[in-house]
């Protein structure tokens, strides 16, 4: 069966078991009841199995009653499928859709996360199976749990992040939060005043999830939205949310586990016993981080749990381990719809698509699809890399093509580099001097001063006009073979064919394909 015969769910999925479920009955799930260790181990399988099938571990070295889950959304396909939609294109409208009108969670009196509940001697670390990834973190830390605040503390909205942690005692851990980001301003706001109520949701519904990774959206969510409103629009229902027992604070009522607490605004702990021993920001390894490097510990918040919350009948953590393309589907689709609806704000029907190639990572470039349609639209592609450059925090790379290049092949955008720009005008740097991206060693503080994670800059964005110039599309037209019109099975079998086009792969089969 190929990815394009596979049916859509029935039912909108609001909970991760229903994930599974669907992604089970698409014979897209290997299960196995080996036992798998959270340290390393799974994040290494994983990585073994980057990009292809979901993977379920029925058993987990030293949790009997839990269960572990990775690689989720790990094709294009299949996350388009889980929220109902056919392909990429249909998903990303629905972000937009979602973006502009999102649906208000619901609010539930009683919640499967609620089944089991505990406030009495917090300990996190027999319940919960979080992972280390690398032989070189400082541990097993916490990375699979999605941070919701709401009300008052973000200005009657709410929101959702994913934010790293180490619990480096029984109940309370680390907690880093991204400059610039919704986390950070309430951080900021709310700085020596008072503890900030939240849960941290682990096991939560793919729509949760998906918003927990959107980074620095900001140009459409703005403080104070409803986070989990468009997670609802994506998902095609509202997100249930439960209040929490032991603080002011609502947790997602279908999640597998919920640690509740709050984030201290006055105290300051280290992400790791080496940091802490050497007294040195941005030294020590951490875990890998979305650009693709290692990343270092620093002095950061406090997080301090109040109770845990799970469900009974052996509840699942969903590892999501970084720099991987389960998590990089969900940050970066998320930042092509927003750049999309931004863009058509903009400048309305002039950019037709958006995407963020796998090397670009979550928040390093994007490349955009613009169509010229009249004479005065040139130069409007300046205009809008220079807006997705300022507004994305750290973005270091935008390259704009033409409706020919096929903006998901990098071969065929390279060629468009390669053939369309003139250097001495088709390449401009801009935000010189802006500020950079957390853990992107590129965007860090010059050489010679302190690295904190306050205190980052990068050196400007580079702009790659790669369009043809208006009036110029003759001297620019690609050749089109008759593919169309010759059939290879008049000379040769379907067997035949398959095999010989067997070795076919990359720029040689796509420009096979359109007749390039």
């Amino acid at each position: 069966m190929t990815e394009q015969q596979f049916e859509l769910p029935r039912v909108p999925i609001t909970n991760l078991r229903q994930a599974i479920d669907y992604v089970d009955s698409t014979g897209e799930l290997l299960r196995s009841d080996v036992p798998v260790d959270p340290d390393v181990e799974i994040v290494a399988l994983q990585k073994h199995f980057d990009g292809g099938a979901a993977l379920m571990f029925d058993r987990v070295v030293g949790y009997p009653d839990a269960r572990m889950l990775t690689n989720l959304t790990a094709t294009e396909s299949r996350l388009a499928r889980v929220f109902g939609t056919r392909d990429i294109p249909e998903f990303k409208q629905r972000l937009i859709e979602a973006y502009r009108h999102p649906t208000a969670p619901r609010v539930v009196d009683d919640a499967p996360v609620h089944e089991v509940v505990i406030t009495d001697d917090i300990d996190v670390w027999p319940l919960v199976p979080m992972v280390a990834h690398t032989h070189d973190d400082p541990g097993r830390t916490l990375g699979g749990g999605v941070t919701l605040v709401t009300g008052r503390h973000f200005w009657g909205g709410t929101h959702v992040a994913y934010n790293r942690m180490n619990f480096r005692g029984p109940d309370w851990s680390s907690f880093q939060i991204s400059p610039g980001s919704h986390g950070d301003m309430i951080a900021s706001e709310f700085f020596g005043r008072e503890p900030i109520p939240m849960t941290v949701n682990i096991g939560v519904p793919p729509s949760v999830a998906l918003l927990g990774s959107a980074g620095f959206t900001h140009m459409l969510l703005h403080k104070g939205c409803d986070e989990l409103g468009v997670a609802g629009t994506v998902q095609g229902s509202p997100v249930d949310i439960v209040r929490a027992k032991t603080v002011d604070a609502f947790a997602i009522a279908e999640a597998e586990w919920v640690i509740e607490g709050h984030l201290d605004t006055t105290e300051r702990v280290w992400e790791s016993d080496a940091a802490e021993g050497s007294g040195e920001q941005g030294v020590h390894p951490f875990h890998p981080e979305w650009a693709g490097y290692m990343g270092k510990s620093y002095r950061t918040h406090k997080f301090t749990a109040t109770a845990i919350t799970h469900r009974a009948d052996r509840p699942i953590y969903h590892s999501m381990g970084v720099h991987m393309t389960d998590v990089h589907l969900m940050a970066t689709l998320t930042r092509e719809a927003a750049l999309l609806e931004m863009a058509d704000r903009l400048n309305p029907g002039f950019c037709t698509d958006v995407h963020i190639p796998w090397a670009m990572t979550d928040w390093g470039g994007a490349v955009f699809q613009v169509e010229k349609r009249r004479r005065r639209d040139e130069g409007a592609q300046i205009n809008l890399m220079s807006m997705a450059l300022s507004t994305s925090r750290g973005m270091k790379l935008a390259i704009a093509v033409d409706p020919d290049i096929d903006i998901t092949n990098m071969d065929d955008v390279m060629w468009a580099v390669s053939t369309r720009v003139d250097p001495a005008v088709d390449l401009q740097r801009a935000v010189i001097g802006g500020l950079g991206q957390t853990f992107q060693p590129a965007g860090d503080s010059a050489p010679g001063t302190e690295r904190t994670a306050s205190n980052l800059r990068f050196s400007g964005g580079l702009m790659i006009d790669a369009t043809v110039p208006v009036g110029q599309r003759a001297r620019f037209e690609r050749p089109r073979y008759a593919v169309d019109e010759i059939d290879p099975r008049r000379w040769f079998s379907a067997d035949e064919i398959e095999r010989g086009r067997a070795t076919q792969h990359g720029w040689a089969r796509f420009l096979a394909d359109h007749g390039y």
